[in-house]
């Protein structure tokens, strides 16, 4: 099969594999070659796949879609970080991933400030 993980600046993976796992809203899967085509949605977690030599790599997701058609497996995230073990790939995911919930932090108190005002001027005009 062929891996291809998208994020939207970048290709963060592209190579040929013999198995994958991924976390679904259903629960874990396991991914084969002769695996039915289908679509699923996949929750944050660790997606694990192997390459043909025997070597399993690790991608933590932050939600996404993963297509697989015939030999072709696409997934299709916002938010990824590849790592070669859990612990190197938990201390990435801690400093990558905090970092995005503080400027998702920053651009909702920047939105709520946004809505308030639009509630202002709309209570004014009734004036």
């Amino acid at each position: 099969m062929r891996l291809r993980v998208f994020l939207p600046s970048e290709v963060l993976v592209d190579t040929e594999v013999v198995k994958i796992g991924i976390e679904t809203p259903d629960g874990a899967r396991i991914l084969l070659p002769r695996h039915v085509d289908f679509v699923t949605l996949l929750v944050p977690g660790v997606m694990t796949f192997v390459r043909p030599d025997g070597d399993e790599d690790l991608v933590a997701l932050n939600e996404g879609v993963l297509v697989k058609i015939g030999p072709d497996v696409r997934v299709a995230t916002r938010n990824a970080v590849f790592g070669e073990s859990l612990s190197v790939l938990r201390e990435v995911v801690e400093r990558e991933f905090k970092h995005l919930d503080e400027q998702e932090r920053r651009a909702r108190a920047a939105l709520h400030g946004l809505e308030m005002e639009i509630v202002r001027r709309f209570i004014t005009l009734g004036e």
